[in-house]
């Protein structure tokens, strides 16, 4: 982990290697000065300026106004260089969806619940959402808008920006998103997983030091965002922070959606609880029956919720000792209940070395409800960004610097 680090640090290989990640620190308002950049990316502070110059002279960043520093000349405050130009933005989830407006550095304007029945399959969902989405887009300046990110409750295939074998989604497997939106709406469009969204969101507007950070959500079904070194994870394969079906003794041979047993999912989900309180003679038929009654403090509820964050913190402790991150965020509809969270944090301390645990935070994602509506916009930003780039002569970057879909070329 340290190699790693330590690599990530350096230099990129190549002055449009740097401006991209540059450009990518600016937008999700990691960086607001040059003497930020250098601190993260490790660089020469000439280096630095050099490539900022020559950002500005493109026109992708613009300098304005001072902040206070420590000591010497003010810093000069960067952004990117269309201030005024926004994202719009949808969080996903079975019966609903949660948009807004992204501006650089994880601010959102606008934003609302909206009906959206994932069920209904993307040929009926997704032209509702657009218009939607559309309507939102007129009223902040449709002109200024520069890009689309969408999170999506399922896996998502970064490459071709479609959902890849979701459990929940039916009539989804395959389904060109990002493609979809990109033709309706003319402009570059991002699409990632739920949790991988909510990691980005919510490390957009932690404190900077905090560089390694797992997010989890914990809703119908539970997911995971990795963030390392600052910057999103997402393994060989896109598949990293798939804990959902990491086998455990308290699932014994309980069926789980994936078609194995025994997993994760099975006993910690939201979906695993209300089947548990049913059996048990509950009145549920949805996850927010189960928070209701918990929240009331009904004992049976509250014993199952209590028990279903001791399962998360079980396998989320082997995690937390190989990674040894700063953080680790919850999100989603259980993370509202306190006993849910406390068993998680008691699991965490109990079954982690001391050493793993002693600066550890371990608390819920301070953007709540709009975590995964931040990320797919700070990804639709991203996005955009690499796209301007490309378009004034950058064609030689490594698009895989800007986020989702940045791997297609639109």
């Amino acid at each position: 982990m340290t190699e790693i680090s330590a690599r990530n640090r350096q230099p990129a290989k190549g002055g449009s290697s740097l401006a991209a990640r540059v450009l990518e620190l600016v937008a999700s308002g990691q960086a607001s000065s040059r003497a930020e950049l250098a601190g993260l990316l490790g660089a020469a502070p000439s280096t630095i300026s050099l490539t900022v110059g020559q950002l500005v002279e493109r026109g992708l960043i613009a300098e304005e106004g001072t902040q206070s520093s420590t000591g010497g000349r003010p810093r000069k405050v960067l952004r990117l260089g269309g201030t005024d130009e926004f994202a719009v933005a949808a969080d996903l989830g079975g019966r609903h969806a949660r948009i807004g407006v992204a501006l650089p550095g994880g601010r959102l304007e606008r934003v609302s619940t909206v009906p959206f029945v994932i069920a209904d399959g993307p040929e009926q969902a997704l032209p509702r959402l657009a218009e939607t989405l559309e309507a939102l887009a007129e009223e902040h300046g449709r002109d200024r808008m520069c890009g689309v990110g969408l999170s999506l409750p399922g896996p998502v295939d970064i490459r071709s920006g479609a959902a890849m074998l979701p459990s929940r989604m039916p009539g989804w497997n395959r389904f060109p998103v990002a493609t979809w939106m990109e033709e309706r709406f003319g402009v570059p469009t991002a699409v990632d997983n739920d949790a991988n969204c909510m990691a980005m969101g919510e490390h957009t507007v932690r404190p900077a030091e905090h560089r390694q950070s797992i997010m989890v959500k914990i809703g119908s079904a539970i997911g995971a965002g990795v963030i390392v070194d600052g910057r999103l994870y997402r393994g060989a394969t896109g598949a990293a922070g798939d804990i959902t079906h990491i086998r455990i003794d308290g699932a014994a041979d309980i069926p789980c959606s994936c078609g194995k047993t025994g997993c994760l999912e099975t006993v910690a989900s939201g979906a695993a609880l209300v089947r548990i309180l049913r059996e048990r003679g509950a009145d549920v038929s949805s996850i927010e029956d189960v928070v209701g009654l918990a929240a009331d403090a009904d004992p049976e509820a509250t014993r199952a919720v209590r028990r279903a964050g001791e399962h998360l913190g079980q396998v989320l402790a082997a995690n937390v000792n190989f990674f040894n991150p700063d953080a680790v965020y919850l999100g989603g509809i259980l993370s509202t209940l306190e006993p849910f969270v406390a068993a998680v944090r008691s699991q965490l301390y109990d079954s982690c070395h001391p050493l793993v645990t002693e600066h550890l935070t371990i608390e819920r994602a301070s953007l709540g409800v709009d975590a995964g509506v931040v990320g797919a916009g700070q990804f639709a930003l991203q996005r955009a960004v690499a796209h301007a780039l490309r378009s004034v002569g950058g064609t030689e970057l490594g698009a895989e610097h800007f986020g989702p879909a940045a791997h297609r070329t639109p």
